[in-house]
């Protein structure tokens, strides 16, 4: 992974991407305690910066190898980017999502035309599946984050970062990103080293799915005690990615770890300040932000809302939390 290879994402998803604003508002900024900028891939096609890595892994495949189709594994962000981009291409996909993943997520893997097929995250493994459908149909596998196109095309969220930072005059601090496998973290954190490398990226994770946090604090992957149940489904993974963990390790400072009350606190934040809808998982960053300054370096923080894709049940219970 380099920056050549974010560098050649963006070069594909140019006009079809979207390039998300940094958004601010003078109430987070004093709950803060100091300012905070937010990257908001809530308003990205497919609502999440999952949009990017999957078209840019799609984008990236041989012509004869992309029209036999795709498959991929994901609670709803990845499905969604993945289906998008494969409609666009007019190829097949098939996507193999938890049957417990949140409904709007599911139904709009259908809606992009995604073939998708439900399993029991606590009994079945993903990854076995996706193989199996992949050998039997000829599908090529595209990864939700230990994809190395994936990676390059979640790395142009880190490159918009570095502009758009410097034209609000920050250029040292710390970019706290939403972390489940670490794809988004890995790319920004490599962008960021080659573009503004005053920002030091920090992983933002819920407490009880920290594998990152507890990753990078001994040196070596860790795993989650169970796979299921959190509140923030969009970045539940068993443990860091064979090719993001070495990247971050490397380049990415402490992981900082948030509790669900704050979570759903900062949804409503997001809401009530800068007028976007954040799911849990993508809302992590920004409780960051907002509640553990104390662990923070600069007179600025960024943070990312990675994704929008709320069930409207859990969106009504953040409502409530302020």
């Amino acid at each position: 992974m380099n920056i050549e290879m974010i560098t050649a994402a963006a070069d594909r998803l140019k006009g079809h991407a979207r390039r998300t604003p940094l958004l601010s508002a003078p109430q987070l900024d004093e709950i803060a305690g100091r300012r905070v900028l937010v990257k908001a891939e809530c308003l990205q096609h497919t609502g999440s910066f999952k949009f990017r890595g999957g078209w840019a892994a799609v984008s990236a495949l041989p012509p004869e190898v992309r029209e036999k189709g795709v498959i991929a594994y994901s609670s709803g962000n990845h499905a969604q980017g993945v289906a998008a981009a494969a409609r666009a291409f007019g190829i097949p996909a098939v996507i193999v999502m938890p049957s417990d993943a949140p409904a709007p997520k599911i139904q709009g893997t259908k809606t992009l035309g995604g073939d998708v097929i439900l399993y029991d995250r606590a009994t079945e493994v993903r990854e076995d599946i996706g193989d199996r459908l992949a050998a039997e149909r000829g599908l090529t596998l595209i990864k939700p984050y230990d994809d190395a196109q994936v990676i390059a095309g979640q790395g142009t969220v880190g490159l918009e970062i570095a502009d758009q930072a410097a034209e609000a005059g920050v250029t040292h601090g710390d970019v706290l990103v939403c972390c489940g496998g670490g794809g988004l973290t890995a790319g920004v954190a490599l962008a960021l080293e080659a573009r503004a490398p005053g920002l030091r990226v920090r992983p933002a994770e819920p407490e009880g799915f920290d594998d990152t946090a507890r990753s990078l604090a001994s040196g070596t992957p860790q795993g989650n005690a169970t796979q299921s149940g959190g509140l923030c489904d969009a970045i539940l993974t068993p443990r860091p990615g064979a090719l993001t963990f070495p990247i971050n390790k490397r380049l990415c400072g402490p992981g900082v770890v948030v509790s669900d009350a704050e979570v759903l606190r900062a949804m409503a934040l997001a809401f009530r300040h800068l007028k976007v809808v954040a799911e849990p998982g993508g809302a992590v960053a920004l409780a960051g932000a907002l509640f553990h300054g104390a662990q923070l370096q600069g007179d600025a923080v960024i943070a990312t809302i990675s994704g929008g894709n709320t069930d409207p049940a859990v969106f009504a219970r953040a409502l409530e939390s302020l």
